[in-house]
């Protein structure tokens, strides 16, 4: 029985559009581990393809070379082993040549990444077998793809030698949205509320491979305990698989990202520096951006601030998780999660997780205020106090939607089992945080109060402050 495809239409439409060109094409597809770029790569072509290699992880070159001569034999070609890229790329084009199919001869090169071992010149051999055949046949449809995207990137979409602009296309696969993540479930037979399946997605995002672990006979909390704090749970150790997988120098970028983890709103370039004791080089430039390209961190800018004041947060679900709650908790405890369920830091992990959850879905959000088709920018606030500004002290607004149309949605993300309630503190807060950033800011832009909530705002005589509401169901369109 064929598995269903959960979302992925428009990559799917990607490919149609190189299967039916009249040209060769060489088509990238990337993003991080266990997102589902081959699952989608295959159930697109039904894995019917002219000629099909996966790279080996961590193998030398000569171990590459033997599994590219076993499947030449797989698709009817000899098993002599080629000496060398170059050797091997040749064997490729008589295959090629020799194809008598109808339409496009597809190529499917998975984690080619791991193909380019040191010394093994794989970039350079299949620069030449591209530009100097395949791209003039006018038949060829190749799929390069890998988990590694600064490899990827680098080595193909930002190639300045013989590659450069060679790219038809590239297909960035990102993880599921929370609707996507609803389907893929209700297709397992797990029926969870809304409210567990946003928990569930602030621990493992919307990675496909996370979700296929989950087990539609337990609840939520005993999925995430005999998963990640059961001793050898099925993803016990996948935190270091997944950063040695990505990056060369892993060490380099866990670092940052703990020391991202440490701080909610981020740090600065220099800010990160310090933390990690990392040198201030092209090589910290590398890492940030390696971990920006797989969406792990996203830079963004307070209001009003220049770009060299970028900010760097960290937004992988499952590393925050990771640092907040496995680290120094795996095997201690195999029900550590369910144990966990009224605990107060739990609930400020949610408070806080439930933005990075909304900033993911800025799309719905504005859909739900009626401003999908409003040219926006997104930033965040912070003020930081002078002496004597006891009343501003640690105020911040994590999204601003400043609009085209001169209004700023002022939004604020609470994450609660029940309708949230306004009281006369939190109305204060309210009052003051929207009067300093006027102040601050000097914005003669209106200001609205959105609030983005699990169940809505309870009403009350504060309530009447918020202009506008989204509420989770919402973040599921």
């Amino acid at each position: 029985m064929e598995q269903k495809i959960i979302g992925r239409a428009y990559e799917m439409e990607l490919l149609r559009q190189h299967v039916q060109s009249k040209e060769s094409e060489l088509v990238v597809v990337y993003g991080r581990r266990r997102v589902g770029k081959t699952f989608l790569v295959n159930y697109f072509f039904k894995n019917q393809y002219t000629f099909k290699l996966t790279g080996v992880y961590n193998q030398p070159t000569s171990v590459q070379l033997e599994r590219f001569a076993a499947q030449m034999e797989e698709y009817g070609d000899d098993a002599t082993i080629p000496e060398n890229w170059y050797k091997a790329f040749d064997k490729l084009k008589r295959l090629l040549r020799q194809t008598t199919t109808q339409g496009k001869k597809v190529v499917f090169i998975d984690e080619m990444p791991w193909l380019d071992t040191e010394g093994s010149n794989f970039v350079a051999a299949f620069e030449q077998f591209w530009n100097g055949w395949a791209s003039a046949e006018g038949d060829i449809l190749l799929i390069a793809c890998g988990s590694a995207t600064s490899w990827m990137t680098d080595k193909l979409l930002a190639n300045q030698g013989g590659l450069f602009n060679r790219c038809g296309s590239r297909i960035f696969v990102r993880p599921f949205t929370l609707m996507e993540t609803e389907e893929y479930l209700l297709s397992k037979g797990i029926e969870w509320t809304r409210y567990d399946i946003a928990e569930c997605y602030m621990i493992m995002g919307g990675i496909p491979f996370y979700l296929k672990q989950l087990n539609p006979k337990w609840t939520y909390t005993q999925n995430i305990d005999n998963i990640f704090f059961k001793e050898k749970g099925l993803l016990w150790d996948e935190f270091d698989h997944l950063y040695d997988t990505l990056f060369k120098q892993p060490e380099n970028h866990i670092a940052v990202v703990e020391a991202l983890s440490k701080k909610r709103m981020g740090l600065t370039r220099n800010e990160i520096i310090k933390a990690t004791k990392l040198h201030d080089n092209g090589n910290i430039k590398t890492v940030l951006d390696n971990l920006v390209n797989n969406e792990f961190v996203r830079p963004y800018n307070y209001y009003g601030k220049k770009k060299q004041d970028t900010i760097y947060q960290l937004t992988d679900f499952y590393s925050m998780f990771y640092f907040s709650y496995i680290k120094d908790n795996y095997g201690h405890d195999p029900h550590y999660w369910t144990n966990r369920i009224d605990d107060p830091s739990r609930r400020s992990w949610a408070g806080y997780t439930f933005e990075q959850l909304c900033l993911y879905h800025l799309e719905q959000i504005k859909r739900a205020i009626g401003i999908s088709a409003v040219q926006c920018a997104v930033s965040a606030w912070f003020h930081k106090p002078e002496e004597g500004e006891e009343r501003k002290r640690g105020m911040q607004i994590d999204l601003l939607i400043e609009r085209r149309d001169r209004v700023i949605n002022v939004c604020e993300m609470k994450f609660s089992l029940n309708e949230f309630t306004i009281d006369k503190d939190y109305d204060a807060i309210l009052r003051n945080k929207m009067e300093t950033f006027r102040e601050e800011s000097k914005t003669k832009k209106a200001l609205q109060l959105t609030m983005i909530t699990t169940y809505g705002v309870k009403r009350n005589l504060y309530s009447n402050r918020v202009q506008s509401e989204v509420l989770l169901d919402d973040l599921f369109v």
